[in-house]
Order: C-alpha cells, then structure tokens, then sequence
C-alpha cells in the first residue's frame, strides 16, 4: 500500500525515497568479489559493466566513448552536441574551461556553451564520429531528443550505431510538437528500426509501462539529476526520489513481463548516483544498469578538462545544468574510477570494485539476484 500523507486540507501526497534513505541488508551467505559477475545484456550487446557514461560534450567524446567501451560500459554520443556541430571540438571545450575558470566566469560559459550549440548539425562530422567509435570494435550508442529523433535518425543508422537512445528530461510515449506535422509516436518509430532503442526519462510506474508497451529495449529512470543539473527541482519544480522511482519502474517491467509473456525491459537509472554505494544501491532497487556523469568525468580521459555539465545545460531559452569544477589537481584514470585501486574513503572511485563487494557481501553472484536484496529504511 502506499505511503500518502497529507500535506493540506484536502491535498495529499506519497511519501517516496531517495537512494540514501536505503540500505542493503545482507544475507546469511557471503561470498569472494571474484565470484561476482556485473555483466548485463542489453538485446545483442553485452557490456561487462553495468555503467553508461551521460550523454554530454564534456563526458563523451568518440575516444571516451571507446575507452569506456573497451572497459566493458558503453558511452553515449550526444547526437544533438558539439561532435556533429564543430570540427574542432577540443580546441572549443579548451576556450570554454578557460571562461569558466575566469572571475564569474560560470554564466558567461554557458552563454558561450549556448553559442556553439547554435551552429547548424552537420550529417558528415556526426557520421564520422560514429565511425570513429564504430571502427574500435565497442558498441556505437548516440542520443538524440524526442523533438528531433525523426530527422536525425535515418543518417544515425546508416552511420553506423548499434544503439539509439532517446532522451529527454520527461519523455512520453508520444511527443507532440507543434513544429511538426505530426507526433512521433514511439510504438511506430521503434517498429521501423532495425536498431534496439533506449528511451527515458521517466519516474513513475505509469509512464514507465507506456514506454516498456512501445517495444523499447531499454527505459531510463530519472531525470539525470546529477551535480550540476537543476532540472528537477529549480526551473520545473519536478522530482521523484530515485529510490522510488526505479522501484516503480521495477514493478512495470514485472507488470511488462506479465503482460507479453516474459519479455523483459532493462531499467537504467539515472540520477543521484555520485558514489559506489549509490551504483550498488540502484540495482538493489531494480535497475540493470545506470548512467554516470560527474562521477566519470573527474577521470583524466574525459573531454571536459575537469569540468562538467549536464546536455541540458545548452538549451537555448532555457538552460538546465550549471557547469561545476570536479576535478582538482591530478585527475584519475578511467581506470581508476571504475576498478580501482582507490584512496577515497567515499566511494568516488572504484565504482565496479564498490558494487562488486557489496554484492559479495550480500551473498549475490550476478545483477538479477542482486535485485532481490533486501532493503530497509533510514528512520
């Protein structure tokens, strides 16, 4: 049943958690680190970890993309970002850390953020970062935005990708514009590609089964509400703990699964996940796997030089993201902040090596039992 409590005469509300209201509780049986598996499948790609790296210029570059690929997670091109828009991005990200980096330099890096973005897509430069990503033998995921997935798609494939990934900070399973001459319908768009698709936002269990109904392979939970977004809750004033929320979109996968006869849904969370008890504690609560932005981007292969913004942070009348310094000084390696070896007590590196002893610990050998973890809340 659920937890409503009333917040005005009349007016009620459900009570809901974020992912550090929760704990694991460990089971009678534990087991070594070496026994544990993270791998997860996703329709014909499998990936060893269960981490996707934010689709943002300051994250993913082809060449994160293929070094977090040849580590066993898969990195997402912004196909709506700077890759497909300049030829020198580098040289661009480099002037950009420098405004930001001056005196009150944070809003006018975002205005100049707002600029490059305001330079025409180019077919051929995103088609040649794909093949980029495409030509290293790991999986080629790009992102695109509901308002432009029709348009942007057919050169996508062509290109190359593997994966498509459709996301929006709320998406639905239609999206209606008043540009266009029709909705695009999700059910349709999907059923016409020969790629799987990865759809979300969402938050609740609703919106989740709709999404789950229009044949995508996988659904991501959240808003991505990670340091530096501010989606939620200052501009929109929309949020649901993540704890919550990957919860409800669990419980619409077992509803999916019901309905179709066992075909299962992949839940990716994303949001709130800056540490490995975090990571640990999303797949508890039923994701598969989840997207990590700030939490990569201290790495030394990350484009962004030690900052970091979230896609939105661009938008041109309404920016979403703040660009945040997270990085100090020598930056870790990719490396470093999946597997270790690590020399915070926080849990800001090893982030695999953080998921892999707590499932250990709790006795789980593989992701899908580890969903079965018992939970408790903080008081």
């Amino acid at each position: 049943m659920r937890d409503l409590v009333e917040i005005g005469m009349g007016r009620t509300a459900r009570r809901t958690y974020e992912l550090d209201d929760v704990n694991i509780v460990p089971s009678r049986r534990t087991r070594s680190s070496k026994e544990v598996s993270t791998a997860w499948q996703i329709d014909a790609y499998r990936f060893d970890i269960p981490v996707l790296a934010h689709p943002t210029d300051a994250l993913v570059s082809p060449t994160f993309a293929i070094e977090l690929g040849k580590r066993g997670g898969l990195g997402v091109i912004n196909g709506e970002g700077l890759w497909g828009r300049h030829a020198d991005v580098e040289a661009k990200l480099a002037r950009l850390v420098e405004i930001a980096e001056a005196d009150g330099g944070v809003d006018a890096a975002i205005r100049y953020l707002q600029e490059l973005h305001a330079a025409p897509l180019q077919a051929e430069l995103l088609a040649a970062a794909v093949a980029q990503v495409n030509a290293s033998g790991v999986t080629t995921a790009v992102r695109v935005s509901p308002q432009n997935a029709r348009a942007l798609t057919p050169a996508l494939v062509k290109a190359g990708i593997d994966l498509l990934v459709v996301h929006g900070t709320i998406i639905s399973a239609e999206h209606v514009d008043h540009n266009e001459q029709e909705p695009l319908n999700l059910k349709t768009f999907i059923s016409e590609l020969d790629v799987p698709v990865i759809a979300g936002g969402v938050s609740d269990h609703r919106t989740a089964l709709h999404l789950m109904r229009t044949g995508a392979a996988g659904v991501i939970v959240g808003y991505g509400s990670t340091e530096g977004a501010t989606t939620t809750g200052e501009v929109l004033g929309i949020g649901v703990p993540m704890a919550t929320a990957i919860a409800d979109a669990a419980a619409a996968r077992r509803d999916y699964m019901d309905e179709t006869g066992g075909r299962y849904v992949h839940v990716i969370a994303d949001g709130d996940i800056v540490t490995s008890g975090h990571l640990a504690k999303a797949i508890a609560c039923g994701a598969d796997a989840a997207v990590l932005g700030a939490p990569l981007a201290v790495s030394a292969e990350a484009p962004g030089g030690g900052w970091y913004w979230p896609s939105a942070a661009a938008h041109p009348s309404m920016p979403r993201g703040a660009l945040l310094p997270v990085s100090y000084g020598d930056r870790p390696s990719l490396d470093q902040v999946l597997s270790g070896p690590s020399d915070d007590p926080y849990g800001s590196l090893n982030f695999v090596g953080g998921l892999r002893r707590s499932m250990a610990k709790s006795g789980y050998s593989d992701l899908k039992e580890f969903q079965r973890v018992g939970l408790t809340v903080r008081g």
